[in-house]
């Protein structure tokens, strides 16, 4: 007999659903516009109606989807503004934890980690040129760099905000970098961005607060300019999912 109880079981489908109909919006298997009915995704996944109910209100929630007046879901089309929003938000979280850090005094242990996954990235840039392999090593890095970054302020309630920030779409520090893997100066932001996670964590180990924060704020700017190329640099969207912002007119 199981040992997992029906709710339990619920809530794993829902989040594997959750996760699934995610990752198709942002492939752009779900286009802007889409109509998503409970029943045809429910067939479609092979998941039963329940968890996919929950799934479909947390990508709502999450600002994927948006409902309909006579019910269902379809998926969103978000304006350039929603997006840089969302990552002037996020740099402002960011800089915040990297502040508290600094303030706080970071665990040498966590330290020790963010400048280990700092090495791995020196290590990718040292290639003259990134394939696509190097590219997921970088986004894997970068991601595991931030993570470490928000660890260290040591703050629940903060760690909390910033993950919530996160999920948002587009809002991840490595949303563009395949949008920035095909950008004449892709290497060279890359090196922009790894000096600037070199520089805030001195500032965090040295204990200035202020500093950090500026750099983290500061670091999410290539973010904003990475969104600007994405939209209206001369390339055909090498990331689908960018194609569900909407330009500014």
């Amino acid at each position: 007999m199981s040992s997992i109880e029906p709710n339990e079981a619920g809530g794993s489908q829902a989040v594997k659903a959750q996760l699934r109909l995610r990752e198709m919006v942002l492939a752009g298997e779900l286009p802007g516009g889409t109509r998503l009915a409970e029943v045809a995704i429910s067939e479609q996944l092979g998941i039963s109606r329940t968890p996919v109910r929950s799934a479909l209100m947390r990508l709502e929630q999450e600002g994927l989807l948006e409902s309909l007046p006579n019910g269902g879901y379809a998926v969103r089309t978000f304006s350039e503004r929603d997006v840089a929003d969302a990552i002037e938000l996020r740099g402002t979280l960011e800089g915040l934890s990297a502040r508290l850090a600094a303030e706080r005094g970071a665990a040498p242990v966590v330290l020790r980690e963010a400048r280990a996954c700092l090495r791995r990235i020196d290590e990718l840039l040292r290639q003259p040129a990134l394939d696509d392999a190097a590219f997921s090593r970088y986004v894997e890095f970068n991601g595991q760099f931030h993570r470490l970054l928000s660890e260290m302020a040591g703050s629940t309630l903060v760690a909390q905000q910033l993950t919530r920030v996160l999920n948002l779409p587009f809002a991840s520090p490595s949303a563009f970098v395949v949008v920035q893997a095909n950008s004449p100066a892709a290497r060279d932001m890359l090196v922009i961005a790894q000096d600037q996670h070199e520089q805030v964590l001195d500032a965090i180990e040295n204990r200035e607060g202020a500093r950090a924060e500026a750099l983290m704020r500061e670091h999410s700017r290539l973010a904003q300019r990475n969104l600007r190329e994405a939209l209206h640099g001369a390339h055909d969207h090498p990331l689908p999912g960018v194609q569900l912002i909407r330009r500014r007119a």
